[in-house]
Order: structure tokens, then C-alpha cells, then sequence
């Protein structure tokens, strides 16, 4: 403070920034931690001034003038342009209520110093407009509150107009000191609870996919297990499915051989009777000749009989090998699905296994 008549108005803490001069874009902020930001009137010069001290040097030190604008560019954090100084500042603070007190101040601390300007020029009796201020001033947050017995000192010195350099220095390292171990204390704990959220939020995550890991390995397993009975019954239907040997397809005592060789031996026989139907007649009775008819006739029947029979064996066995066929290939298909049901499942449970390594 230039002179003990400075009165302080209102105080609060945020971080504060300064816009980069060079991009006229970015942020740079003035420490690592929060600073106490505080309103001042002047009644010497009859101006309002926005202070901030970080360490040894002012962090903020810019008059307020009717034309400022204090623009809240998010529910934290507010920004006001100082032309002569020729920057932009701007307060990221600790809550909505918070930005909410410091712009409510804003906008009074603005309007007194646009009528102390008006009667300044009209050149009236003037009045202090801090006394006007201070009637509905907002109570300080329990994190400005916060700040130590050495603001309270340095409040109660300032208003009870107390001359001197060496007062006001020691008043400053006395609201320095209180607040260094504030600031450290505080700093750690947000650094300690902001770590503490994002360990919690790793932990759901891990826990979340943890879970999605385990329904589909429990999938997989139903999978492979099904595709195990499907297989198991494949090979059953397969194993079914076989042509029957020899012994088996004989039947009524006949292979498929043997009934060839019967349909061959009959139609010699056939032959040999019409060869013989085929002769001179005259030395054949009429007995004789129906006897030798009837029993071509049933050669004949017979022959037609074991034929048909043979085409129905030739039919199933060719049915049967289809069917074999089939039954093999559908095998084939299902020890393949099998194999890349396997393979996912080893890869899940290697995944399953990288995750618990990876989780702390």
C-alpha cells in the first residue's frame, strides 16, 4: 500500500493469472498457489485500487475505473482488462459464490468510483464512498477467513490510519509469514485430494473392465462347453452313420456279391429253359410245357425281385457314404470353430491377466 489511508473493502483468495503479452491468448499464472486478492480505497487520491501480493512483490495493482468490465468467462474464473497497465487479469477461484461476491464488488466498486469521478469534475463536496461500501459489504469466505491474524492486524492498522513506512513493512511481513504455512497446507491438500479423486476413478475403471472381463470369459467358457457337446454329438451321429460290413448288409443270408452272382446263374437258367421251350415241340407233352412256362415265369419274377433289391442296396450304400460325408464335414466345422473359440479364450485370459498385473 502507497499510503496508510488505503482502506481495505473486501478480500478473498483465488490463483491468479495474467494474459501472455506476446499471444495475447494463453493464460500465464502468477504462482502455484492461491493468492489473497483484496479491494482498497484510497481516500487521499479518492480512487479504488484491486491489490495482490505474492511474496515480496504485487502480483495485481490496478485501479478501477468506470469504464472496467469484469466478465465471468466460466462458473470460476472472471477476467477484467487494466488498460494502463496494459494487461488482462484474470481470477480462478474456489467456488461459484465465491466469483459471484467478487463481481457483486466489481460492479460497486465501479459505480462509487464513477460518482466520486462525477463529483470530482463537478467539483461538489465530496464524500467518501467507502463508508457507503462498507454498509452492505459481503462477508469474507471461510477461505479468506483463513488467512491468519496477520490480515486482521494489518486491517485494523490500515483503517486506524497509522503514518509510517516502517509500520507498513512490518504489517506486510507479518500478513506474509501468516499466510506462507496457509498456502503450503493448502496446496497439499488439493494436490492430495485431486490425486486422491483420479486414484478413485482409475479404480472404478479398473474394476468396471475387471467385470466386462470376466462376463466374457464366463461366455466364452458356455461357448466352448457347447461346442464340445455339439462336436461329441457330430461324432455319435457320425460313428452312426457308417456303411455296415458284409456281415451286417447280408440280411437274409445274401451279399451284394453273392446276389450278383444268383441274378448271373438265373438268367442262364433262363436261357437254358427257353432254349430248350425252343425245340421241336412235338416232343414235349402239354404238362411238360406248361410246367417248363410256369417255371420261366418264376425265374423271371424272381430275377426282377433280386434286381430291384440290388438297386436298393446300391441306393443305401451310396446314401450312407453322403451321409458320412456330411457327418465329417460338419465335424470338420466344429473342431475349427472350436479351435478359434480356444484361441480367444487364451487371449482373454492373457488380457485378464495384464489387467490384474497393471492394477495397482
Amino acid at each position: 500500500m502507497s499510503t496508510a489511508r488505503e482502506q481495505p473493502i473486501f478480500s478473498t483468495r483465488a490463483h491468479v493469472f495474467q494474459i501472455d503479452p506476446a499471444t495475447k491468448r494463453n493464460w500465464i499464472p502468477a504462482g502455484k498457489h492461491a493468492l489473497t486478492v483484496s479491494y482498497f480505497y484510497d481516500a487521499t487520491r479518492n480512487v479504488y485500487r484491486i491489490i495482490s501480493i505474492g511474496g515480496a512483490k504485487a502480483i495485481i495493482n490496478s485501479t478501477v475505473t468506470p469504464n472496467m468490465t469484469f466478465t465471468k468467462t466460466s462458473q470460476k474464473f472472471g477476467q477484467w482488462a487494466d488498460s494502463r497497465a496494459n494487461t488482462v487479469y484474470g481470477l480462478g477461484f474456489a467456488s461459484e459464490q465465491h466469483l459471484t461476491q467478487f463481481a457483486e464488488k466489481f460492479q460497486e466498486v465501479k459505480e462509487a468510483a464513477r460518482l466520486a469521478r462525477e463529483k470530482s469534475q463537478d467539483g461538489g463536496e465530496l464524500t467518501s464512498p467507502a463508508l457507503a461500501l462498507a454498509a452492505h459489504q459481503v462477508p469474507p469466505s471461510p477461505l479468506v477467513s483463513a488467512n491468519g491474524p496477520g490480515d486482521e492486524k494489518l486491517f485494523r492498522s490500515q483503517s486506524a490510519d497509522v503514518p509510517g513506512p516502517a509500520e507498513r513493512e512490518r504489517l506486510k511481513k507479518m500478513l506474509s509469514e501468516g499466510s506462507v504455512g496457509e498456502v503450503q497446507w493448502e496446496a497439499e491438500f488439493f494436490a492430495l485430494q485431486d490425486s486422491n479423486n483420479k486414484l478413485a476413478g482409475a479404480l472404478r475403471e479398473a474394476n468396471a473392465a475387471a467385470a466386462q472381463w470376466r462376463q466374457q470369459l464366463e461366455a466364452q467358457r458356455a461357448e466352448a462347453e457347447r461346442l464340445r457337446q455339439r462336436v461329441a454329438e457330430l461324432e455319435a451321429q457320425a460313428a452312426a452313420a457308417e456303411p455296415p460290413s458284409v456281415s451286417e448288409k447280408e440280411g437274409p443270408g445274401q451279399s451284394l456279391e453273392q446276389l450278383e452272382a444268383l441274378v448271373q446263374t438265373k438268367d442262364q437258367e433262363i436261357q437254358t429253359l427257353k432254349s430248350q421251350t425252343g425245340g421241336p415241340r412235338e416232343a414235349l407233352d402239354a404238362t411238360e410245357r406248361e410246367e417248363a412256362q410256369q417255371k420261366v415265369q418264376d425265374l423271371e419274377t424272381r430275377n426282377a425281385e433280386l434286381e430291384h433289391q440290388l438297386r436298393a442296396t446300391e441306393r443305401s450304400l451310396e446314401e450312407a457314404r453322403a451321409e458320412r460325408e456330411r457327418a465329417r464335414a460338419e465335424v470338420g466345422r466344429a473342431a475349427q470353430l472350436l479351435d478359434v473359440r480356444l484361441f480367444e479364450l487364451s487371449e482373454l485370459r492373457e488380457g485378464l491377466a495384464r489387467l490384474a498385473e497393471g492394477t495397482p
